[in-house]
């Protein structure tokens, strides 16, 4: 075996730049399938610890059919007395047009209670919440976003001032945090929201009634979205007959579970269209394996007259065919780290890293000596039955 290797390694080093061109299909061919499948790796597990980031114990309930029952506020007070259901919220939105003093902008309302800033992991940065006094007297208070606090009143300490929301006047009580740690707040930072008491919402616009269509539900503090799921679903079975076409649930464990659904079908074709450039790489080997074996006929001849079997011959050829795929395949994994470090830096200010998934690089490693086999087998099993004689008189 240790000499087998030496020849053919001596075969190789022999024809430095063939050996190369020959190499260039595995090398490519390993490129593609390690990059591209670290790249959809990389980016996935950045998009999942994203949404981890935003929470997992959120769970949005939309309503399609009320069968008569329609749910409110007093219904959400009732739900969040259960054990397994942490807080509840309407979510509700219209827009308006907002002014203060000159200053005329379009204003993204949201109708709210008490429990919709930690459901949906957001904070104040200046003053308060709405709070159950405000819901419950439609009170003409409204808590608005740092963006809004600065496009349209000009400064961010701006507690008791007064802004008119589609002609009605609201005092601002609470000035909410720029926040990337959970959904709404990246969806609002950078726009004109305000958000007001869900009971005044329903008298600023047409579109909001007291029947919820659409609410929030967190877990509780010691409990877990799965269980509150379940308990969610049981006691909308029980208000709209058994129903489950007459509302939906969505969490972010069901965003997670479909991004890695779809990643995953991503992943498998790009590995698949990767290793077609890697079959292709594989009869370039056996071609150039048929060449060498043609130009090394008298060689063979020589080796079979002084008493090698045909072993020996097979084994030398084959070995020498998965050598090659092999070096290409070295090679193509340290481009690929190469690339990715590469493609890391110039994405480095998006917070996206890209590393070698070493899982598959072991699968090329695997596939690049499959094909080193497969397609070596023929060009040295037709030198190892090359009949000596033959092989002796041969003139090319």
């Amino acid at each position: 075996m240790i000499q087998a290797f030496k020849m053919a390694m001596k075969s190789i080093s022999g024809n430095k730049f063939r050996a190369f061109l020959t190499m260039l299909g595995i090398i490519i061919g390993v490129m593609a399938l390690v990059i591209l499948v670290s790249l959809v790796s990389g980016a996935t597990g950045t998009v999942t610890d994203t949404i981890s980031s935003l929470g997992s114990n959120l769970l949005t309930v939309t309503i399609s059919d009320d069968k008569g029952a329609p749910v409110t506020l007093d219904t959400l007070d009732e739900w969040m007395a259960d054990p397994q259901i942490g807080l509840a919220a309407p979510s509700a939105t219209t827009t308006a047009t907002g002014k203060y003093s000159s200053t005329t902008k379009t204003v993204t309302v949201y109708g709210a209670t008490p429990a919709y800033a930690p459901i949906n992991g957001q904070s104040v940065l200046l003053g308060r919440f709405l709070t159950q006094a405000d819901v419950e007297n439609h009170t003409g208070v409204c808590v608005i976003t740092e963006k809004t606090a600065e496009d349209m009143v000009g400064y961010t300490d701006c507690l008791g001032e007064e802004i008119s929301l589609d002609g009605r006047k609201f005092t601002i009580v609470g000035i909410m945090k720029n926040d990337d740690e959970s959904l709404t707040g990246i969806l609002t930072k950078d726009n004109m929201t305000a958000y007001i008491p869900y009971t005044t919402l329903m008298r600023l616009s047409s579109t909001v009634s007291s029947t919820i269509t659409s609410f929030s539900v967190s877990a509780p503090a010691d409990g877990n979205v799965t269980t509150t799921e379940a308990a969610m679903k049981r006691l909308l079975l029980e208000r709209f007959e058994d129903d489950e076409d007459a509302f939906s649930l969505l969490s972010q464990n069901m965003l997670e579970d479909a991004m890695s659904s779809v990643t995953g079908i991503l992943t498998v074709l790009l590995g698949g269209i990767a290793a077609i450039s890697l079959i292709v790489g594989g009869i370039g080997i056996m071609n150039i394996m048929l060449v060498t074996v043609t130009e090394r006929t008298r060689e063979i001849g020589i080796r079979k007259a002084i008493g090698a079997g045909r072993g020996v011959i097979l084994q030398q050829f084959l070995l020498e065919s998965v050598v090659l795929c092999m070096i290409g395949c070295a090679i193509g994994v340290f481009l690929s780290w190469v690339v990715l470090r590469l493609i890391s830096v110039m994405v480095a200010s998006m917070g996206i890293s890209f590393g070698l998934e070493w899982g598959v690089v072991a699968i090329a490693v695997a596939f690049c000596f499959a094909i080193g086999v497969i397609f070596g087998l023929y060009p040295a099993n037709k030198a190892a039955k090359l009949p000596p004689i033959e092989a002796l008189h041969y003139g090319g």
